[in-house]
């Protein structure tokens, strides 16, 4: 949750630590009009902006929870369905079948054909997709407020009433395999990525890349699919969240009348995922590739996420991670691009949003020939500087600051709404904590950010990855 509010805000200042936004999941704005954004409520202690204070949650009776987040700027909704079941919960052996039935899920049902769903949302001229997570798996649609009904009627229908033969699965089989050539076999960055997750995550399941090893994805069957799709797509395995120009009282009629006609299937297993060991050493990862022309650094902290950290600890590493690493004001872009002079580029981000773990990243683009080893170097002083001094109070306030302000812009666009209480949700928040999490952030306090900074910059904890171009002759 936390993490996509400092997306926002880092795309609005273009500085070097915007990672992504909602075009990351893929959501494209549909061709209807959005005025200025309202001025979010306030809390009465301390005059803290509230997200969507106006949403609210209920639940049907066959187990289906729904979070309705009111916005009437503009006659559209938000329609977003998600599914307690993401890659960490593939069994053994089959990876990406998470992300395998998400492709599934867009063919035929028992009542309507393959592509029909896709074809009314787009002659409406809405939009939709859906993504996987490691904790999740969603599918998504922005259309006119008069289209709701008949998307709530396809997703209900799609719930319970896929319809998978070798015919159709087997194919699709190809096309994520294809998907995963595309995007990781032939991306030195993003294979780069895939090792230093396996590095990090010796045993948790994090460290298997959501769309699967390829021999194992070679092997999924329709059986794999069909039985992940009975276990774990259900009513009372998800959680609906609308956002748009409707209220509570709409979308309960709405649902009742398409989801809540759903039966409740069993409760799926519980996710008792194993846990990574107490870590002991550094770890560092390097990929050299003759596709790379500029070489980068980066290194990423083992740390806990909102849903399994300490009370106040993620807060804390949001704050910690802005400071050093958010904008061309941060500690690593003063030291590494301006005094110094070895980077292009440098900055942090913590990722809270896990079901079990999160992580503190930090990174860099070096200048010209300077090597990885001074920049990784500089880095080091950096943190170990924060590590032994903490940051100031100036600081403090700057990132509170820049966190009221996320939180406001976070409004602008119903679908990072949706987006923002469905992530945290999911994993186990309350609607009161998305709601209060500015409040939350806001209780930092130097020392909280100092207690993170020592317990969490232990470079046991961590894992440094480079991305060097290799020799034309291959050799290393």
């Amino acid at each position: 949750m936390a993490s996509i509010f400092q997306k926002t805000l880092a795309a609005r200042k273009c500085g070097p630590a915007a990672l992504f936004i909602a075009v990351t999941i893929g959501m494209a704005a549909p061709s209807f009009a959005e005025s200025k954004a309202p001025v979010p409520a306030q809390t009465e202690a301390g005059k803290l902006p509230r997200i969507a204070p106006d949403a609210s949650t209920f639940r049907l009776a066959n187990g289906l929870d729904v979070v309705v987040i009111p916005d009437h700027r503009a006659p559209i909704v938000t329609h977003m369905m998600w599914y307690k079941i993401g890659a960490a919960d593939d069994p053994h052996g089959k990876s990406g079948i998470a992300h395998f039935l998400e492709h599934l899920m867009f063919k035929g049902t028992k009542a309507h054909p393959a592509g029909e769903f896709s074809a009314k949302v787009s002659e409406v001229g809405g939009v939709e997709n859906a993504f996987t997570t490691a904790d999740a798996t969603s599918y998504y649609q922005t259309v006119a407020k008069d289209q709701l009904g008949m998307v709530m009627g396809f997703e209900a229908d799609r719930m319970q009433g896929l319809q998978l033969t070798d015919p159709v699965v087997l194919p699709e089989r190809d096309v994520i395999l294809e998907e995963r050539r595309m995007r990781t076999d032939n991306n030195p960055g993003a294979q780069l990525s895939e090792a230093m997750d396996a590095a990090l995550f010796q045993n948790h399941p994090y460290g298997i890349p959501i769309i699967g090893w390829a021999h194992e994805m070679a092997g999924l069957t329709r059986e794999d699919a069909v039985g992940q799709y009975e276990r774990y797509y259900t009513p009372n395995n998800a959680i609906l969240v609308v956002a748009g120009d409707v209220t509570a009282d709409e979308v309960k009629k709405l649902a009742e009348e398409t989801y809540g006609k759903l039966p409740r299937r069993a409760e799926p297993a519980p996710r008792n995922r194993p846990k990574e060991p107490e870590p002991l050493t550094e770890r560092n990862v390097v990929l050299r590739d003759q596709r790379v022309s500029q070489p980068s650094w980066t290194q990423v902290y083992l740390a806990p996420s909102y849903t399994s950290g300490q009370r106040g600890e993620a807060e804390a590493l949001d704050i910690l991670a802005d400071v050093i690493g958010s904008g061309a004001t941060s500690r690593l872009y003063r030291s590494l691009v301006v005094e110094q002079g070895l980077a292009s580029s440098a900055g942090a981000y913590f990722s809270g949003d896990g079901l079990d773990y999160g992580k503190l990243g930090f990174y860099a683009t070096p200048r010209g020939d300077v090597s990885l080893d001074k920049v990784s170097a500089a880095v080091d002083a950096v943190l170990a500087e924060v590590r032994a001094h903490g940051i100031t109070a100036e600081e403090l306030a700057l990132a509170k600051k820049r966190t009221r302000a996320a939180t406001i812009y976070s409004q602008d666009n119903q679908a990072m709404l949706a987006r923002i209480f469905g992530s945290a949700m999911i994993n186990g928040q309350s609607l009161e904590d998305v709601q209060d999490w500015t409040r939350r952030v806001d209780a930092v306090t130097l020392a909280d950010v100092a207690k993170v900074a020592e317990k969490y910059l232990d470079k046991r904890r961590s894992v440094a990855g480079s991305l060097l171009p290799a020799p034309a002759d291959g050799r290393s």
